[in-house]
C-alpha cells in the first residue's frame, strides 16, 4: 500500500504495538497517554515516520478518531497524526529490539540467562519495564518497589538502580 503524502520506503511504519489487559487499562486510557506523549502538530517526513495511531476493530476507531479531535480542538492547530487500522504487524530486527537495555551487558545477560530464546526475552514485561526504567520512563520509587518482581540478582538490582538514578557514571559490564 502506497501513500501519496508520504515517500515510499518499504512501504512500511515503524511502530510500537502494545498487548494491555483491558481490565487493567482501558483502549481510551492509552489513547490519553499517546496523546501526551506524541507530537500531533509534527508533520512526518516519510511514510517509515508517519504519525499515526492504530486501531483493530470499529469501536477502537471511533474512540481514535474522537480524541484526535479532542486533541486538535485542545491545541487549536492542525493534527497531522493518522488513525489507521492494523493490518500487518512485523517484529523490528534483533539489533533494534530491548536496544537500551542491551546497552548494558550486565543486566542484560542476566536476562538472557532467564530467557535464552530471543522471543520470550524481546516479549517478557520485565525486559520491557528494564528497558523503559533505562529509557528514563518511572522514578526511582517506582523501581525499587518492582525491583524484586524483575528477576534481576542483586549485583544487576543494584548497577540497576545506579543507572536509574544517574549515579553510574558509564555502561555496565
Amino acid at each position: 500500500m502506497s501513500d501519496p503524502d508520504y515517500g515510499n520506503l518499504g512501504d512500511h511504519t515503524e511502530a510500537v504495538q502494545i498487548d494491555f489487559d483491558p481490565e487493567r487499562i482501558t483502549y481510551a486510557d492509552l489513547l490519553d497517554i499517546f496523546w501526551d506523549s506524541h507530537r500531533p502538530t509534527q508533520r512526518a517526513f516519510s511514510r517509515q515516520y508517519m504519525n499515526a495511531v492504530f486501531f483493530h476493530n470499529e469501536q477502537q476507531r471511533e474512540l481514535a478518531e474522537a480524541s484526535m479531535a479532542r486533541k486538535q480542538e485542545e491545541i487549536g492547530r492542525a493534527v497531522h497524526t493518522k488513525v489507521v487500522s492494523v493490518e500487518t504487524f512485523y517484529r523490528a530486527e534483533d539489533y533494534h529490539q530491548k536496544y537500551l537495555l542491551n546497552r548494558y551487558s550486565g543486566i542484560a545477560r542476566a536476562y538472557a540467562r532467564i530467557y535464552p530464546l530471543k522471543r520470550d526475552y524481546v516479549d517478557s514485561t520485565a525486559v520491557a519495564r528494564v528497558n523503559g526504567y533505562i529509557g528514563g520512563h518511572g522514578t526511582m520509587e517506582q523501581l525499587r518497589r518492582e525491583l524484586p518482581g524483575l528477576g534481576l540478582g542483586q549485583e544487576q538490582s543494584r548497577a540497576l538502580e545506579e543507572l536509574v538514578s544517574g549515579k553510574s557514571g558509564g555502561w555496565f559490564n
